[in-house]
């Protein structure tokens, strides 16, 4: 949570070289600090995964969160880069980054806010919807896009993407899977009806963008909660801006048929724009001697098979595991040749 302001210690002030200076608050982590500032500092993960964020520290002090994040190598340690997401300025700084330009001018800045726990639903087995209200002023956020949550007795902050539009009513709307063993989705799952947090967004590159091409969604596991978000964006385009009504190729990848309260997720769009492909990767045999009849396999290898050769025809929105958004970086970029700038996906680790 934030220090009470009267006893905060002073904002520092943070010069890039050769370009601008922003202030950070002294709670608040270099990468962070400068997106509420409208800069457009790279990153991907946000939480130490990626390495997407690496900068180098010219003059000041910084503390670093998390000495052993993944994101940097120790190689890179040794020359000294440092992530900007693990970085706390201790004194005014100058550091070293390439600002980064593909993102809009207007993107959002993220902003920190109370909010409160509303209430859970379950969608799978191990996968349920919560859904927190916001405090006070109701930050805006693209289809697609993440939010930090900081939770009680968790160190550090833990990266969910949102799975509904931004509204009026203030609820923003995660579907999160439980991991064994896994700190942060135990603290979720552990939360009290009506219990506070501070969340922190939006954040994330992998938002729905404005084209005449069809949509692809692809989503594995829990990559269904973007996926969600981007769908229902496309679908809500032609109704709010008078854009060309877009078709939504929606293809699922789940384990079992225990996983299908996800595809009825998507089927509860209820719009004919959107034909949702569903795939098994070990469909499991029933009691009453009856299988599964639908697809099953690779996510990747049923969006060949489905859309055929011409895959630049498409705009492509995807998440899920690393395994999977590896496949499609290859089936896309690499044997299909599909424009990067028609390729969104956000890194998480």
């Amino acid at each position: 949570m934030s220090l009470d302001n009267a006893t905060a210690p002073p904002a520092r002030r943070i010069q890039i070289d050769g370009g601008p200076s922003f202030t950070a608050a002294s709670d608040d982590v270099l990468l962070r600090a400068a997106l509420r500032a409208g800069l457009s500092l790279p990153y991907e993960c946000n939480v130490g995964g990626c390495g997407g964020c690496r900068f180098e520290l010219l003059e000041g002090e910084m503390a670093t969160l998390w000495e052993a994040a993944p994101g940097l190598s120790e190689r890179e340690r040794k020359r000294g880069k440092r992530l900007a997401c693990q970085s706390q300025p201790l004194s005014d700084c100058r550091i070293r980054v390439r600002l980064d330009d593909s993102e809009p001018a207007a993107a959002l800045r993220p902003q920190r806010v109370q909010a409160r726990l509303l209430a859970r639903r379950p969608v799978t087995p191990d996968m349920t919807e919560f859904t927190f209200g916001i405090d006070g002023a109701l930050p805006d956020f693209w289809p697609g896009q993440y939010a930090l949550l900081h939770l009680p007795g968790v160190p550090g902050a833990r990266a969910y993407s949102l799975s509904n539009l931004a509204n009026g009513a203030g609820q923003w709307q995660f579907v999160i899977r439980r991991v064994p063993g896994g700190r942060g989705s135990a603290a979720v799952f552990d939360l009290p009806l009506g219990a506070p947090l501070e969340l922190d967004g939006p954040y994330g590159h992998a938002h729905l963008r404005a084209s005449e091409r069809e949509v692809v969604c692809i989503a594995g596991g829990s990559g269904l909660g973007p996926m969600l978000s981007v769908a229902r964006g496309a679908l809500a385009e032609s109704a709010e801006s008078g854009q060309a009504q877009r078709r939504i190729h929606f293809f699922l990848g789940l384990r079992t048929q225990a996983e299908l309260g996800a595809a009825q997720e998507v089927q509860a769009l209820a719009d004919p724009r959107l034909t949702l492909h569903t795939v098994l990767s070990s469909p499991e045999p029933q009691a009453d001697g009856t299988g599964w009849t639908g697809a099953t396999g690779w996510i990747h290898a049923e969006v060949e098979r489905v859309l055929g050769p011409q895959l630049d025809r498409y705009d492509f929105y995807f998440a899920g595991p690393p395994p999977m958004v590896e496949a499609l970086q290859d089936l896309l970029m690499v044997r299909h040749r599909v424009p990067f700038g028609q390729i969104h996906f956000d890194r998480f680790c």
